[in-house]
């Protein structure tokens, strides 16, 4: 089985602006690249996972929601990144109700697992809420390998050489 990097989108890839749906508006978090090229090299799959209320409450829509990531996904390509894939949860539960896709549900995870045979125990997550990091936690995930990003990858490399 597979070990992958779990990532949310918003707070982790990019910097957090209220709903960012448009190319124009999306900014890389400065080590993004670097930081996944170094758990790639280690043998994980790279997996993003993003809740995206803005399509539930109609800001945006999944067809602008998905250009977007078509455009984001090529910028990693550029970098010599291959990201496995995106999944995303376009609900939220004043507008659509409940599903188990939306973090801290654990949906968009146990999907990817069963998508790409990835081995939930030995995967990791890194989010900016402590919703991703329960969402890791409610798939499987070991609660030392689910990590909130204080804005430093590098913090997170050196724990992660620690642990493992």
């Amino acid at each position: 089985m597979k070990k992958a990097l779990f990532l949310d989108r918003d707070g982790v890839i990019n910097h957090e602006y209220n709903y960012v749906h448009k190319i124009e508006s999306f900014d890389f978090i400065p080590g993004i690249f670097e930081f996944c090229k170094f758990f790639l090299n280690q043998g994980y799959l790279i997996v993003i996972i993003t809740n995206q209320a803005g399509i539930a409450r109609g800001y945006y829509t999944e067809k602008e929601f998905w250009k977007l990531t078509k455009w984001m996904l090529a910028e990693f390509e550029i970098k010599g990144i291959e990201i496995t894939k995106a999944y995303c949860c376009p609900h939220h539960p004043e507008f659509t109700g409940a599903c188990n896709c939306r973090k801290p549900n654990p949906g968009m995870l146990l999907k990817a697992s069963k998508d790409f045979g990835i081995d939930l125990e030995s995967s990791m997550l890194v989010g900016d809420k402590e919703s991703d990091l329960n969402a890791g936690i409610n798939a499987g995930l070991l609660k030392e390998k689910c990590y909130l990003f204080n804005g430093s990858y590098k913090d997170i490399i050196t724990k992660c050489k620690l642990t493992n």
